[in-house]
C-alpha cells in the first residue's frame, strides 16, 4: 500500500480509516458577520481550538464575511452532523461571549444558520480500485470459484 495514504489511517475499535469532511455553513440570514477583522481571527481561533479540544485536525480553513469553510480529519469515525454541531454551537457561544454587541442583531443566540454543507473526501477512486484487486492471495478466493 501507498505509504502516504497509509500514513493518514487511524484505528479505532478495530475500524482502520481516513475521516476527512469538507464542512460549510454561514451566519443566520447571510450577513456579513465576519467582516470585520478581530471578529474573523477570533472566530478563526475559537474554531481550532474546539478541533484541538476534540481531536480533530484541521487541514485547511477559510473564515469568510458570510460564511466558513473547513476541511478537517478526525481520527475516529464521527457523524459530520455531531461534528457541525459542536463547531457551530460553541463558536456562537464564544463569538457571543467575546462580542456582546453581536446579540443586538442575532437575538435568541442563535449566530449561525440552520443549514450548512458537508462532504466526505476520499481518496482517488482507481486508488482503492488498485488496492481492492491486489487484495487475492492463496488464502482468499474469487466469489465465481466459491459460488461453484
Amino acid at each position: 500500500m501507498n505509504q502516504d495514504l497509509d500514513s493518514h489511517l487511524y484505528s479505532h475499535h478495530h475500524i482502520k480509516g481516513c475521516w476527512e469532511h469538507h464542512l460549510e455553513w454561514a451566519p443566520k440570514y447571510r450577513f456579513n458577520a465576519l467582516q470585520k477583522q478581530s471578529i474573523k481571527e477570533d472566530c478563526e481561533t475559537i474554531l481550532v481550538q474546539i478541533a484541538r479540544e476534540r481531536d480533530w485536525e484541521i487541514l485547511e480553513l477559510a473564515v469568510m464575511p458570510d460564511h466558513v469553510h473547513v476541511i478537517l480529519r478526525t481520527h475516529k469515525p464521527e457523524n459530520p452532523s455531531d461534528i457541525l454541531f459542536r463547531l457551530k454551537g460553541r463558536s456562537a457561544y464564544e463569538l457571543f461571549k467575546k462580542h456582546p454587541n453581536m446579540r443586538k442583531r442575532y437575538w435568541g443566540s442563535h449566530f449561525w444558520s440552520r443549514g450548512s454543507f458537508c462532504r466526505n473526501i476520499g481518496v482517488d477512486i482507481e486508488v482503492e480500485r488498485r488496492y481492492v484487486r491486489a487484495q487475492g492471495d492463496i488464502h482468499q478466493t474469487t466469489l465465481q470459484k466459491w459460488a461453484a
